[in-house]
């Protein structure tokens, strides 16, 4: 099968911007000079160590390890192949690629195909929305407020009653059935295969970045016997709980607002709504409760910015209710405030914009309530607070609510003026059972007990240490380690404005610190260090455990007031290895002269190298 030629695989990487591609799935703030930082994408954190090096495509996260290129982070988020990574990138900036030995670009497989099948289907809904059949979806749109514009706007497309109209369209186009039912787009029966969607209004699914992923459709007419909505199953592509509708169209505003906001809704043509009145920001899950992985989604995209919101709106109903207490759930260990807006009576998003107007779907951000306040409403509405007993039930219903908030200043004020308040009782009593509370899940949270090592084999041959990982935080604080460190930190991310052999002189000196020397020879191994993106290969080429440790020296903070000095200071750190390996030789030959005649040739000979390398030493300082 073609491979894609090198040259455009880097061309393709240089070109596109790394920052972009994960600022679309992360916000990313400043983090000194040339870094971003923002909470990792890979695993759950609350305080941001994933770092990102625009000038040399590179990212990191600080706690979990995960390290790589602009191709490694498609290919970790979306579960593509390397040649689908770079022909998404390429795609992405209009690159047309090649390929070895002369042949076409090869066929698209995988999830490449399952993507394109996904987009087609998009198409042809849209498409079949302005035919005569589509009148009653046109109707069901425009009772609810939606032009032809909204609907374009959203991509809402129309699924016509027949059995097969979208699997003839798409096979026509060379899509086979089996890639169609991978997509979710077509059902197996026992006469085959037809369409999954027929006679419905639909909504294409689409992740941050804008693919299609599936479809969310809603019945129209009386004979359809399935349910009120259908979803795309899961696939390999769609994951309903990994995904929120509108968050492509939302994700610009959100990282721009001030403060940063996200408004939670429950359907999509409430996500229509809120966004034709100006509530831009509202995303909605696709037929499952909000949960933990969708919070994971918000919070990478809202970062740890304190200031942030993230606003629920919720049917007044008992099952409205019981969504909330679920979100809240959800919302633990988030920096952002969380919120419930609740509207007049009772009113979704939709039907408020058609009754009231935008102005009052805008309006209903200002009547939101903390999501603590809410919940603990919630706890208390089961209990008769004009009882003792009552109030002691509510009390310990809800205590655990407050003993969440980790603010302690925050903690004592929903104890004194919304618990003690709403039950009637004395601040000092609130207080005593929400620090029990707090008592107790810290004991129920404290680590197990450390398991014993486990024993040596039964061949006495001893057992083998794990793998550590090293990492900056972990070296020594010696002031030889520190120069060292601060060196390679240097030459890695500065090393293309350092003078070239200036560094590669200091990057043949050995240093003394064994996981250092091991990212050092990786350096030492390239062949051009002036080349973009040799850095990112050399990291790569860093022998186990240090390899993570060479990532973090790629992407730590190198303290600079900006670029020009940053690289200064890398070509001071440069000239400090070699003088300190020049001095090393001096001390040698000092000691090596004690023990020869000093008329002798050898004597004449030391005593030469050591004028020398006075000389050189003398020459590095004025070239300072």
């Amino acid at each position: 099968m073609p491979r894609i030629a090198q040259a455009d695989i880097d061309e393709v990487k240089a070109r596109v911007n790394i920052a972009d591609v994960i600022g679309e799935r992360v916000a990313l703030k400043s983090a000194g000079i040339g870094s971003l930082k923002g909470l990792c994408p890979f695993h759950d954190e609350k305080s941001p160590s994933f770092n990102v090096r625009p000038q040399v495509g590179f990212y990191h996260c600080f706690g979990c390890g995960e390290s790589g290129d602009v191709y490694t982070f498609l290919r970790q988020m979306d579960h593509l192949t390397f040649t689908e990574a770079v022909e998404r990138l390429a795609a992405r900036i209009g690159y047309t690629l090649h390929y070895e030995e002369g042949g076409p670009a090869p066929e698209t497989s995988g999830r490449s195909r399952l993507y394109a099948a996904n987009a087609a289907a998009a198409e042809w809904f849209r498409t079949r929305l302005m035919t005569p059949e589509a009148e009653t979806a046109r109707r069901f749109l425009g009772e609810r407020g939606f032009d032809a514009g909204a609907a374009a706007h959203f991509g809402v497309g129309y699924a016509p009653k027949g059995w097969s109209g979208m699997l003839d369209a798409l096979t026509a186009q060379g899509f086979t059935r089996d890639e169609l039912l991978a997509a979710g787009l077509v059902s197996q029966g026992q006469r085959g295969v037809y369409d999954r969607f027929r006679g419905r209004v639909l909504w294409p699914i689409r992740d941050i970045t804008g693919q299609t992923l599936g479809f969310g459709a809603r019945k129209l007419y009386d004979d359809d016997n399935g349910p009120k909505y259908l979803n795309t199953p899961e696939t390999v592509l769609y994951k309903k709980t990994q995904v929120l509708y509108g968050l492509d169209l939302a994700k610009r505003d959100i990282s721009r607002g001030d403060p940063r906001r996200v408004v939670v809704v429950e359907g999509y043509t409430d996500v229509m709504a809120c966004h034709l009145a100006g509530v831009t920001t509202a995303v909605a899950t696709c037929g499952t409760a909000f949960g933990a992985d969708h919070m994971g989604i918000l919070r990478r995209i809202i970062g740890d910015d304190a200031a942030a919101e993230v606003v629920f709106t919720f049917d007044p109903d008992a099952a409205g209710q019981k969504a909330a207490v679920r979100a809240f759930a959800s919302t633990r260990g988030l920096n952002a405030q969380s919120f419930v807006a609740v509207g007049p009576a009772g009113l979704d998003p939709c039907d408020l914009r058609l009754q009231r107007g935008d102005a009052a779907v805008r309006a209903l951000m200002d009547t939101k309530v903390p999501m603590f306040e809410f919940v603990i409403d919630q706890r208390l509405s089961g209990f008769d607070l004009g009882t003792v007993e009552g109030r002691v039930g509510g009390l310990r219903a809800a205590a655990p609510v407050v003993a969440e908030l980790r603010d302690p200043m925050v903690r004592r004020e929903y104890e004194n003026r919304v618990l003690a308040r709403r039950l009637g009782m004395d601040t000092g009593e609130v207080h005593r059972e929400v620090e029990r509370v707090r008592r107790a899940e810290k004991t129920d949270a404290a680590p197990a007990r450390r398991a014993d090592p486990a024993p040596a084999p039964p061949d006495g041959s001893p057992v083998a240490p794990p793998e550590v990982r090293v990492t900056l935080a972990s070296l020594p604080r010696a002031a030889e380690v520190m120069l060292e460190r601060d060196a390679l930190m240097g030459f890695l991310q500065y090393g293309h404005r350092i003078d070239p052999d200036l560094l590669r002189r200091a990057a043949s000196l050995p240093m003394r610190h064994p996981a250092l020397e091991a990212v050092r020879r990786s350096v030492a191994a390239v062949s051009d260090l002036s080349r973009p993106g040799w850095s990112v290969e050399a990291v790569s080429a860093v022998r186990e455990p240090y390899r993570s440790l060479a990532a973090e020296l790629l992407t730590g903070e190198f303290p600079a007031r900006d670029d020009d000095h940053a690289a200064l200071s890398a070509q001071d750190l440069a000239r400090r290895l070699i003088t300190r390996d020049l001095d090393a030789r001096k001390r040698e030959l000092l000691g090596e002269i004690q023990r020869v005649p000093a008329d002798s040739d050898e004597g004449r000979a030391v005593r030469l190298r050591l004028r020398e390398l006075d000389a050189e030493r003398q020459r590095l300082v004025a070239e300072a």
